[in-house]
């Protein structure tokens, strides 16, 4: 950007990176990236080749951060003009606020903004295949943000975003793999720390037969095990008699979790899920989540199944399940 004297005091470049990302909350490298990839912002370069960032830039990038906390994209939103990033940080304020009246569960709940950044940091490593980089950024954001704000704000954002990337054509099954190989590995070992060793609750968790995605059953028993739950998790790919089975072994389970990622065959697994609650005792809940309930809603329902949209039904699950009259 050219200086003159008619230009707007809000558009002179005068902010070094370091003061940007001070005021920002974002990282130099982030910002860089941003910069780089998605021409998010425009700043000045000196004969140094040093940035210099104007006050309309650090609003604007004020704005980037806070719309893509709420779970947008970078790639999606840095074309937007400025006006229309700023409606969209008030719609997502005001939604967020709403959220909160509606699920009193959420209400002093802590806010993390730095999330949207562990979220591009991780995808950033991921595309370059940097195992211990993102090993790195994940553990530092379970210990600092807290097992269930991980799962809902890091987690869960990464794997829909490289498993769109990868459907897209835009990531190789490599990179996939990577990145759910380590949020994978932090969940169990963040569940199996949590879960209680005894009580009267328990929750058993697992994927039926057909489905070999365990992630998903993954981070629902994380999220069990962080309501104090204690977790039975049996992984990926088990039928029904055996879950209901190891259901009648384990002690005082009351609630049957099943996550389903992608169906193939419709009527077959339907059918699976039919046994299982036909095998489970009335008193047990079984509940289904993930993206591979849709299109079968109705039919679980008809079971007598629950069907779960996100982690936040999973919750209610558990907390209806728990009191001492619940069926």
């Amino acid at each position: 950007m050219e200086t003159t004297a008619d230009t707007p005091e809000h558009a002179t470049p005068r902010h070094p990176i370091a003061v940007v990302s001070e005021r920002t909350g974002l990282s130099q490298d982030l910002l860089r990236v941003w910069e780089r990839r998605y021409q998010a912002v425009e700043p000045r370069r000196g004969p140094g080749g040093h940035r210099s960032y104007s006050d309309a830039d650090v609003a604007r990038l004020r704005l980037l951060h806070a719309v893509t906390d709420a779970g947008r994209s970078i790639s999606h939103v840095a074309g937007l003009s400025t006006e229309e990033l700023s409606r969209l940080a008030q719609e997502d304020a005001a939604a967020r606020r709403e959220q909160v009246g509606l699920d009193p569960s959420r209400a002093g709940r802590p806010y993390h903004p730095r999330a949207a950044e562990v979220v591009e940091q991780a995808l950033l490593a991921t595309v370059r295949l940097e195992a211990a980089e993102l090993e790195h950024a994940l553990r530092r954001a379970v210990a600092q943000f807290g097992v269930i704000a991980f799962i809902e704000e890091v987690a869960s954002p990464i794997l829909r975003r490289i498993g769109d990337d990868w459907h897209a054509g835009r990531a190789s099954i490599a990179h996939e793999h990577l990145a759910s190989s380590i949020v994978y590995d932090l969940i169990t070992e963040s569940m199996r720390s949590l879960t209680r060793r005894s009580g009267p609750d328990g929750v058993l968790v697992a994927t039926p037969a057909g489905e070999r995605h365990g992630i998903g059953a993954a981070l629902v028993g994380a999220a069990a095990a962080a309501e104090g739950w204690r977790v039975v998790y049996l992984g990926a790919d088990v039928p029904a008699k055996e879950i209901a089975t190891a259901a009648a072994i384990a002690s005082n389970v009351r609630v049957v979790a099943i996550s389903l990622t992608y169906v193939r065959d419709r009527t077959k697994m339907v059918g699976e899920l039919r046994e299982l609650r036909m095998l489970l005792p009335a008193s047990v809940v079984l509940v289904a989540g993930g993206a591979g309930t849709a299109g079968i809603e109705t039919d679980l329902s008809a079971l007598g199944i629950r069907v779960g949209t996100d982690l936040a039904d999973l919750r209610d699950t558990l907390r209806a399940a728990a009191q001492p009259n619940a069926a």
